[in-house]
């Protein structure tokens, strides 16, 4: 989903238009602008939780309506006031009435998600792109990698494959190896690869994170995987119950894939390779777990938290501390 920070949406001419019927929301609104507020607005009025891919209510709607009438998201402004035809207004009401009836996050209703300024194919299979990483990859590492040097690059916990076929753009000289233990996602993954063509440079393996992979060290592990704890997964919105529990939860401390990764990264790490993983609120307790390792929480300017980077050198430092934390 993309973001509209620009968007001028002025208040409604027809002050009880939010207590008509459909029949008369048809009939008085006409254009997109008129409908993206008009959503922003039956968004706000029902509390619809936001979180992926958008964070507020005009976001949502004009992403959204775009995509419902199949218009870019970067649309220029004076194509808001474009007078929609009636079968395109009723596609759109069906669509927001979907969305705050069902709960669906909206990336599941267009079935598209942009991440890294790609667009992929999502559904219900996988987690919807919505990760800080994203502007690590636009960096391309930089300044914890020589690009020039990348040859081989891990995904760990790759869901759709955004984060893998981001990063093959962004190292075209790189082989990519994108790994997870659901079918499902890797079926997801596959189109996606597919769509950007890019079967010759990601290769995807169905492995309990590294169990099934080749003996290959890599220059760039990285991984968004499962850290929500139980207790934080009960208490979220009901658009992230529509997402699968396997991708989002790890155990009472969010910690359990989490740990199995530290533990083993040292064995698939270059010796100049570094490891890049999200924890996101488990932050604090992986801190807490390892008070003597040097995390370095990466800042996003973006915004998003709670990604960590450790180098080989590190990753080695502390393998024992790691591994005595699985036992």
């Amino acid at each position: 989903m993309a973001a509209f920070p620009a968007l001028k949406i002025y208040p409604f001419n027809f002050p009880d238009i939010m207590h008509s019927t459909p029949s008369e929301v048809l009939t008085t609104l006409k254009t997109l602008r008129d409908y993206i507020r008009w959503a922003a607005s039956r968004f706000t009025e029902h509390q619809v939780s936001f979180g992926h891919g958008t964070v507020a209510a005009l976001d949502e709607a004009a992403a959204l309506i775009l995509h419902t009438v199949y218009q870019p998201y970067d649309l220029a402004e004076a194509y808001l006031d474009t007078v929609l035809a009636l079968d395109e207004r009723q596609k759109i009401l069906d669509i927001i009435s979907r969305r705050i009836n069902e709960r669906i996050p909206a990336a599941y209703l267009t079935h598209e998600a942009i991440f890294a300024g790609l667009a992929f194919y999502v559904d219900e299979r996988v987690l919807v792109p919505r990760s800080p990483i994203a502007e690590l990859i636009a960096q391309r590492f930089d300044p914890w990698v020589d690009e020039d040097q990348v040859m081989n690059i891990l995904d760990l916990c790759t869901g759709s494959g955004c984060i893998a076929i981001a990063c093959a753009y962004a190292f075209p000289e790189a082989y990519v190896d994108a790994v997870d233990l659901s079918a499902d996602a890797l079926a997801v993954a596959t189109v996606n690869v597919s769509q950007h063509q890019l079967g010759d440079a990601v290769t995807l393996y169905e492995s309990d994170l590294f169990e099934e992979l080749p003996e290959t060290r890599y220059d760039i592990i990285v991984s968004n995987p499962p850290y929500v704890s139980i207790e934080e997964w009960q208490q979220l919105p009901a658009e992230f119950h529509a997402e699968p529990q396997l991708g989002l939860t790890a155990g009472a401390e969010g910690l359990d894939i989490v740990l199995r990764i530290l533990a083993d990264a040292d064995n698939y790490l270059t010796d100049t390779g570094i490891l890049v993983v999200e924890v996101g609120n488990s932050a604090a307790a992986l801190q807490d777990a390892f008070p003597e390792v040097p995390f370095y929480w990466l800042e996003f300017a973006r915004g998003g938290d709670g990604v960590f980077l450790l180098t080989a050198e590190q990753v080695n430092l502390y393998h024992k501390q790691f591994l005595a934390a699985l036992s």
